[in-house]
């Protein structure tokens, strides 16, 4: 999966629900809001004043780490 700032976050759960710990960790508590799951990347880490950039560049990190099967 290509993840960029538009990237959506229902999207990328649905991919791989896995990541949700990475995002977690980058302070998105709210990863099974409805509400969050038509957002970008780029909204939700301007929701939550996260650098957009460090957060995709953990998710490829963890995707990187734990590739599908």
């Amino acid at each position: 999966m290509e993840v960029t700032k538009d990237t959506i976050m229902g999207e990328l759960l649905a991919y791989d629900y896995g990541v949700g710990v990475v995002l977690m960790e980058a302070g998105m508590h709210c990863i099974g809001c409805p509400a969050s799951a038509g957002e970008s990347l780029e909204e939700a880490c301007a929701v939550h004043g996260i650098n957009v950039e460090e957060l995709i560049a953990n998710i490829k990190k963890f995707f990187a780490e734990n590739p599908k099967k």
